[in-house]
């Protein structure tokens, strides 16, 4: 069989799919991982430790790089099994005249191409609703809290330093995530305390020529960054899936928001339940001892993680 040919078959289609498939396994342990914060971590210091999560997830190279293999990897599983079920279906245009699949295969191989298109429909909605509003718009907030000490809102930066609402809006202003410091804010400031010690003194040339010279030299030229913030996507999440979360007709969004991500999370299960094993098998790993323990694994692994992410929207909704 010649490479061109080889790349064509439905065993190459198998191979690729069950390579894709299985480093998305990992993606979701991993994804998981960091949305359980949600709910195991609580109140503002929850806040602060899943917005620097997810600042992590879209900042670092390493994450950058793992997330472009992982947005080809979802495409290129999803098309893969269209074409494999296409050509499964050139391979049979006539079906059998006696078929019973019922006693040959388990409910979820004989839907996996209908449970994928509703993962990647999951998917893309998910992605809608938090990866692009993180990485390519303004709506997602920089986190701020309220400090009862300085009886002020206050910005956390990346350092850990503490901007307050009132001194940025005298000196500066938010840009993305940056928290800067305008220089024509700064200058009139300046101008403006010159210009009350001119008018409350009486002062002759030379004096006012050393007041000019101060002034000049506290001027500032540019602008400068104050500190980096974290967007406050825990807020955004949290508000995305609570009660409060409606329409101005009335329609719930909270609990109809909460209940597709349910639901998605069973359609998950149903494509794991039979996709975990069955790429092993695939990939020709199949062994009489450690079969049985793959097959055991994959089930635990299609409930356990599916049912963690269903757990988290729940949760969220429930507390608002």
């Amino acid at each position: 069989m010649s490479k061109s040919a080889f790349i064509k078959s439905s065993i190459a289609k198998k191979y690729w799919m069950a390579l894709t498939g299985l480093f998305l396994c990992l993606f979701l342990v991993g994804h998981l991982l960091g949305n359980l914060q949600l709910i195991f971590s609580t109140g503002e210091e929850g806040r602060r430790v899943f917005n620097e999560y997810a600042f992590f997830m879209t900042t670092n190279p390493a994450v950058k790089a793992l997330s472009y293999l992982t947005y080809f990897s979802i495409l290129f599983h999803a098309i893969d099994g269209i074409a494999l079920l296409i050509q499964n279906k050139k391979a049979r245009p006539i079906p059998y005249a006696y078929s019973k699949p019922s006693e040959n295969s388990s409910l979820p191989s004989r839907y996996m191409a209908l449970l994928g298109t509703l993962v990647l429909v999951f998917i893309a909605t998910h992605m809608s609703n938090f990866w692009w509003k993180m990485k390519y718009t303004e709506e997602i907030p920089l986190h701020s809290y309220y400090s009862s000490m300085a009886q002020d809102t206050m910005y956390l930066t990346q350092k850990g330093e503490q901007i307050s609402l009132n001194q940025l809006r005298m000196v500066g202003t938010t840009e993305g995530s940056q928290l800067i410091m305008k220089a024509d804010k700064v200058n009139k400031l300046i101008e403006a305390n010159f210009s009350n010690q001119i008018n409350s003194n009486v002062l002759d040339e030379d004096e006012l020529a050393e007041l000019e010279l101060a002034k000049n030299n506290q001027l500032v030229k540019k602008d400068e960054v104050l500190g980096e913030g974290y967007r406050d996507l825990h807020t955004v999440v949290s508000a995305f899936f609570s009660k409060n979360n409606k329409s101005e007709s009335g329609v719930p969004l909270g609990l109809l928001g909460m209940l597709f991500y349910v639901v998605s999370m069973a359609v998950m299960a149903f494509h794991l339940w039979h996709g975990f094993a069955s790429a092993f098998q695939s990939l020709g790993l199949n062994h009489p001892k450690f079969t049985p323990i793959i097959q055991l694994f994959g089930k635990g692994f299609a409930i356990v993680v599916p049912l963690l992410f269903a757990i988290i929207p729940v949760f969220l909704y429930l507390i608002s």
